[in-house]
């Protein structure tokens, strides 16, 4: 067990490092792939970026050896479609930080889409999945599985030690990019889908958003569309939205709704790079900013001064600019103006 600790302390201590000297997510997680791979030996491993508001997955980053790109669609269909046991999104919700598909009910398992159709046929038996929360708040996921022996005790106790501190520092890595790529804008995009979740119907500007998703990974649009048209699907409200990152490390926001009427079920998916004011609560849990301080905050977006601010939250204007100072501290800004225009675009600079 001490081994373990001193184990699990370095490499929170190197991730936090690596996070804090300016890593994105993607570069911080191929880092930690590698960390944890000194400890835990798997033959495919998948790290995601959850949104904290939607649990929706926002980037994905593999291993040295990529799930076969074929399956990778069905991958996203298990994670939202409602019914496969231990997905990412279900794991944060429970509470729990690790979960082995052998301690799952059998039953589940026997009839899971991930486990039957993807994780089979490549003679993978093994698996385990862990969620990366801190503050209550889930920033990241990760998927572990092999063929040959189950994951042991000794190794999910070292992924339970070391998720905390992946926590903050995929916290942290998520605002190391820009809010907007630096590409040519394509405009806002419309796909519908068919009842697997593959496009039936597009518009021009959808071909150059493809482009821009399959510079990620090759097939990535496909993914994508996949898991929005499942994720909208199982929704109660039958509405399903994500932000979901670029190769540049841009975002760009995704929605889908299921058209009502007509006989194969159908749903509409819509791409846009995410517009001001969209990143806003994501960046706000990101910089840990408190409830207090997310409420003078939203007073400062809004335009209120100092003395109105007090007023509202029945607190003295001493109070509201100590709250300041905090947020500026955490968000890397000097005034009231940077805070604004970073907390409604997610620049940087």
């Amino acid at each position: 067990m001490v081994m373990l600790e001193v184990r699990a302390e370095k490499l929170r201590r190197e991730v936090l490092a690596f996070a804090g000297a300016g890593a994105g997510v993607t570069q911080l997680h191929e880092r930690a792939i590698e960390l944890v791979g000194e400890t835990v030996r798997t033959d495919l491993t998948c790290w995601a970026m959850l949104d904290p508001e939607t649990l929706a997955i926002s980037s994905m980053t593999s291993g040295r050896s990529r799930i076969p790109q074929q399956y990778e669609p069905l991958l996203a269909e298990s994670e939202y479609r409602g019914d496969d046991p231990g997905t990412f999104a279900e794991l944060a919700r429970s509470g729990r930080t690790v979960v082995r598909a052998s301690d799952l009910p059998v039953d589940a398992v026997a009839h899971s889409l991930r486990h039957g159709a993807v994780w089979a046929p490549l003679g993978l038996r093994s698996e385990v999945r862990i969620v990366f929360s801190v503050d209550g708040v889930c920033w990241g996921a990760a998927g572990f599985v092999r063929s040959g022996p189950d994951f042991t005790d000794r190794e999910l106790e070292f992924l339970t030690l070391v998720a905390p501190g992946l926590a903050v520092a995929t916290r942290a890595a998520s605002v190391h990019a820009p809010a907007i790529s630096g590409r040519g804008n394509h405009g806002p995009a419309v796909v519908v889908t068919d009842a697997a979740g593959d496009p039936i119907a597009l518009t021009a500007a959808a071909r150059g958003w493809q482009d821009r998703f399959d510079e990620v990974a090759p097939g990535r649009l496909t993914v994508v569309l996949r898991a929005a048209t499942f994720g909208a699907r199982s929704s109660g409200s039958g509405i399903f939205k994500a932000r979901v990152r670029d190769a540049e490390g841009g975002w760009i926001l995704v929605r889908a709704t299921a058209l009502i009427g007509g006989g194969e079920p159908q749903t509409v998916v819509t791409l846009e790079p995410a517009a001001d004011g969209e990143l806003t609560g994501l960046l706000l849990a990101a910089y840990a900013v408190t409830a207090r301080e997310r409420d003078v905050c939203a007073d400062v977006l809004a335009g209120y001064a100092t003395s109105e601010i007090a007023r509202r939250r029945g607190i003295t204007a001493n109070t509201v600019q100590d709250h300041l100072k905090s947020v500026y501290a955490k968000a890397g800004v000097r005034s009231r103006a940077e805070l604004a225009a970073r907390l409604r675009t997610g620049r940087e600079n």
